[in-house]
């Protein structure tokens, strides 16, 4: 039997990155100091930077990072905030963790990505205090049609980089076209800790200044609570330091997925399995979806072979049982259809040539 084929392997990814990951470990253990030190600040010095923004503030984790980002920017209890129902939950959780309404926007097909369409009729019919715009599996919005819709509105964008470090329209990075911008480095992201761990950036001091309350009880000074909302939410310095280690390679990490990928979307020639088109530095690789007629059998086939394959995501939010009590909320046709027909490939920097080969072959043999 073949080698198995992980959709990832953090198992690789750990041998390419272990010793700098063990040097920035054993700096941590010597220094004494595990919360909110010198790692966290550096880290977020250059990740700022990286982004090309003026602020970052880490905090435990994506999830946190969208409520406290969102939180931060005035959402709270009876706003409505419009969100994509196809990114796994994570923005609506944060929303519903605020006492804010999700307000779904149907996709586009081919994207994935918040449909502006269905965005611009939605601010025509209703009063919204927030877009969330995700930067789903790596794929970086073109923001200047998005930001027109909203400027114009009135409405405040904050962008979900989860999936997407690193990738850039003309110049600019993901996260650094909103109001603020939330960040993952759970182990599977392409800048990835060995835990959870997540940011806020933006260029705003004002932002950044709450956010940094807020991750630490609201405090103004210590013991001090200035503001509702705060809890425990930071970055550690383990986390930090290895996320430092991580992130001059992230660059070289995501030309090697978008490599991969453009090889999925030219050699992967089966009719019944629709590619993602060939992107540029707007795509950084994070997940690798196809959309078929028959998922289930497509994925027994691969499995067969040993190629292990995923669905990201098989529920839509509004479909979720709790939202149940909102009706089921229908207006979602491209959303429910994809949710049907999508299917992850593997698709990370550790993949020989040999192993993409093989699964571009065994996709095109169903």
């Amino acid at each position: 039997m073949a080698d198995r084929i992980a959709v990832n392997d953090l198992r690789r990814h750990a041998i390419t990155t272990e010793a700098t990951v063990r040097t920035s470990a054993e700096r941590v253990l010597s220094s004494g100091w595990y919360v909110l030190g010198k790692e966290v600040e550096a880290f977020e010095r250059e990740f700022a930077e990286y982004c090309g923004v003026g602020h970052c503030v880490g905090v435990a984790s994506g999830t946190d990072a969208i409520e406290l980002g969102l939180r931060a920017l005035g959402v709270g209890r009876g706003s409505r905030v419009a969100t994509v129902a196809n990114a796994g939950f994570y923005t609506t959780t944060a929303l519903m963790a605020l006492g804010a309404e999700p307000v779904f926007v149907d996709v586009e097909r081919e994207t994935k990505l918040m449909d502006l369409a269905h965005l611009k009729q939605i601010l025509g019919e209703t009063t919204l205090d927030a877009v969330v715009v995700t930067h789903l599996f790596g794929l970086l919005h073109d923001m200047e049609p998005v930001l027109d819709l909203t400027d114009r509105a009135g409405v405040p964008v904050f962008e979900d980089c989860a999936q997407a470090h690193g990738a850039r329209r003309g110049g600019r990075a993901a996260g650094s076209f909103g109001a603020a911008a939330s960040f993952s480095f759970y182990p599977t992201k392409n800048l990835g800790a060995l835990g959870d761990g997540g940011a806020v950036v933006t260029g705003s001091a004002d932002v950044a200044q709450s956010v940094r309350r807020l991750r630490q009880y609201g405090w103004g000074s210590r013991y001090r609570a200035e503001i509702k909302g705060g809890r425990n939410s930071r970055l550690d310095e383990m986390q930090a330091a290895i996320l430092r280690a991580k992130l001059p390679l992230l660059d070289g990490w995501n030309r090697r997925r978008r490599d991969i990928a453009t090889r999925y979307s030219r050699e992967i020639g089966n009719p019944r399995v629709d590619r993602p088109p060939v992107h540029g530095e707007e795509y950084v690789g994070h997940l690798y979806v196809v959309v078929s007629d028959d998922r289930e059998a497509l994925r027994a086939h691969l499995a067969e072979a040993s190629i292990l394959t995923d669905v990201h995501y098989p529920l839509p939010d509004h479909r979720q049982p709790v939202l149940a009590a909102h009706g089921g909320r229908t207006g979602l046709p491209v959303t429910d259809d994809l949710s049907a027909a999508i299917l992850t490939l593997p698709c990370y920097p550790e993949l020989s040539d040999e192993e993409v080969t093989r699964v571009i072959s065994r996709v095109n043999s169903w």
